[in-house]
């Protein structure tokens, strides 16, 4: 159970098995003192007591306000992802993966759906998209990104690149809880991309909707984007 340095915020409930559960997001201190976050669940019958299943530590930053954007910046697949690894990590039942790039990129694709909506879809014009419309489709761009990168990357090169993130340890990805370990490996890479900041793509999306809108349409469909 968490001490009282653990911070602790509900992220809502999810629906899986037949059970709601709660879910919060947990931050800390680490030695070094910087920041580091995961997410707990609790049946919702046992929210004030009962067993808490929690996953991996997935987020390292430099201030808790940067875990706090990054968690709330997902979508429910992810979140009911995680959820499941989690299950499935306490059960040691975890079901053989597809590859493990393609996994990654149907897991993204469908984040970035739920995130954005069907946006893409939608023909009212961009300039009068709200703010928070306009946040929503910034941070599904973003998991796009990233996703649109892993398909690039020889699947050879891709495993290595995940066992240096995830400190030179080859996890086993049928057996090991492959999506909270996705979740640092997503997140490192996010860091990596010359990814332009929200003014600058808000300017640029409101002038060039089409064009996102076709990206976005071929990418989460499996197609070409050259």
């Amino acid at each position: 159970m968490q001490n009282d340095e653990h911070r602790r915020r509900s992220m809502g409930f999810l629906d899986l098995g037949g059970a709601t559960w709660a879910c919060y997001l947990v931050t800390f201190r680490d030695a070094s003192g910087r920041w580091k976050g995961f997410f707990s669940f609790r049946p919702r019958e046992e929210e004030n007591g009962g067993e808490e299943i929690r996953t991996a530590d997935i987020f390292l930053e430099d201030a808790e306000s940067e875990i706090d954007r990054k968690a709330r910046g997902l979508g429910r697949p992810l979140l009911s992802g995680l959820l499941s690894s989690a299950l499935h990590t306490r059960e040691r039942s975890q079901p053989d993966p597809p590859a493990l790039r393609n996994w990654f990129g149907e897991v993204l694709s469908s984040n970035s759906r739920e995130v954005a909506g069907e946006w893409e879809s939608r023909d009212e014009p961009a300039e009068e998209r709200t703010l928070a419309e306009l946040r929503s489709i910034y941070a599904s761009y973003r998991i796009d990104q990233v996703a649109h990168f892993i398909t690039l990357v020889d699947p050879d090169d891709f495993q290595r690149t995940v066992d240096t993130i995830l400190d030179g340890q080859a996890f086993d990805f049928s057996t090991r809880d492959r999506l909270q370990f996705a979740m640092m490996v997503v997140a490192e890479i996010e860091g990596l991309l010359p990814l332009p900041p929200f003014e600058t793509w808000a300017e640029d999306y409101t002038s060039h909707p089409e064009a996102y809108r076709k990206y976005t349409h071929e990418l989460h469909r499996g197609e070409s984007t050259d």
